[in-house]
């Protein structure tokens, strides 16, 4: 399989099969939205089918539907290597390891995204709670959520699935 095909996840993937957190149906409010001043690149669209045969069931299960990955099982959740993380959908550039944090939350954890372009910031209401989804603008593929508690310079932690993103270089990717 392709670098984003790989089938890394602890635990199993799909319809309600125990290992990836399923998301609660959006509510309609629930919208895309970009980062204030960022201009969008350009998309890349592809049908489920597609989606489907390019990624492994716990891939598309994040990526495409959003789930979340069981804390403290991705492989990424310690910094490790020195590189840029990129999509594990599309490949775009998201994340430099030097913005890479220990947030001690079960995920990896970044200050801030490499560029605000490469990233979309949606409302999400799912689980009874007000949150800040994150998804790759290039793709729009669910990469985690950002939260306002994480250190300076920015005070703000994002939260990524490891089965989001890979590490340029990295041949286990």
């Amino acid at each position: 399989m392709d670098q984003r095909g790989d089938t890394r996840a602890g635990g199993t993937s799909g319809q309600g099969e125990p290992g990836l957190v399923a998301p609660a149906a959006p509510e309609p409010s629930a919208t895309p939205g970009q980062t204030p001043g960022q201009t969008p690149g350009p998309r890349v669209l592809r049908s489920e089918a597609e989606w489907r045969a390019l990624l492994s069931p716990e891939r598309f299960a994040i990526l495409r539907e959003s789930a979340t990955e069981p804390p403290w099982s991705g492989r990424y959740v310690r910094r490790g290597a020195d590189g840029i993380y990129t999509c594990g959908g599309c490949g775009a550039r998201l994340f430099q390891s030097d913005d890479q944090f220990e947030a001690h939350c079960g995920w990896p954890s970044f200050t801030r995204p490499e560029d605000t372009a490469a990233v979309e910031l949606v409302e999400d209401r799912s689980h009874g709670m007000v949150r800040t989804e994150v998804r790759c603008a290039a793709c729009g593929s669910h990469l985690g959520h950002v939260f306002d508690d994480g250190p300076e310079p920015t005070g703000q932690r994002w939260c990524i699935n490891s089965l989001a993103i890979d590490l340029e270089g990295d041949p286990t990717s």
